[in-house]
């Protein structure tokens, strides 16, 4: 398999970055096995926050995600979802 990675940067970087955001996947999954609430965010600044915590450019940030224990009282009601048969065809 590492010939199918060798002098092709532009594939690596694609790769790791994917496969970074399924191993992010599973951590949100291990974090609320133990009861904690998950935030994950996108949309945020990348290059200030890669500034900030990855100054040598080691490193770079894929995604944002708070932990912690919510306020269940501060919860808003789920929103509406259409019904399997709405939303899904068997073929």
């Amino acid at each position: 398999m590492r010939s199918a990675f060798a002098g092709k940067p532009a594939l690596i970087a694609e790769t790791a970055f994917r496969n970074g955001s399924l191993q992010g996947a599973y951590f949100i999954l291990a974090a609320r096995t133990f009861g904690l609430d998950c935030g994950p965010m996108s949309g945020f600044d990348a290059d200030m926050v890669n500034a900030e915590f990855f100054p040598d450019g080691h490193c770079r940030v894929n995604f944002l995600c708070n932990l912690g224990y919510g306020d269940p009282t501060r919860l808003h009601a789920r929103a509406p979802r259409l019904e399997f048969e709405e939303a899904c065809s068997l073929l």
